[in-house]
């Protein structure tokens, strides 16, 4: 019985993560302060991490395919 409660906690654990690990926020399409137009685009939901954004070195966009040219860790200055 002890097996399958932590294997029923580990699950739920598991899926917590990969739910919020992969939210996307949608962002509504808005005018710079210059005037400049920006269309209505999706994001990674806000988080304390850089890692898991698209824009990071090694991942990639999956809604246009481009891969991320940002670095994962800002160095010291």
């Amino acid at each position: 019985m002890k097996n399958i409660l932590k294997a029923v906690i580990v699950t739920s654990i598991l899926a917590a993560t990969i739910g919020s690990a992969t939210a996307d926020t949608q962002v509504q399409g808005y005018i710079t302060s210059n005037g400049t137009y920006v269309a209505p685009y999706v994001r990674t939901s806000p988080n304390a991490t850089r890692l898991d954004n698209y824009s990071t070195q090694g991942n990639y966009n999956p809604y246009n395919g481009n891969a991320g040219t940002q670095p994962r860790f800002k160095p010291y200055q």
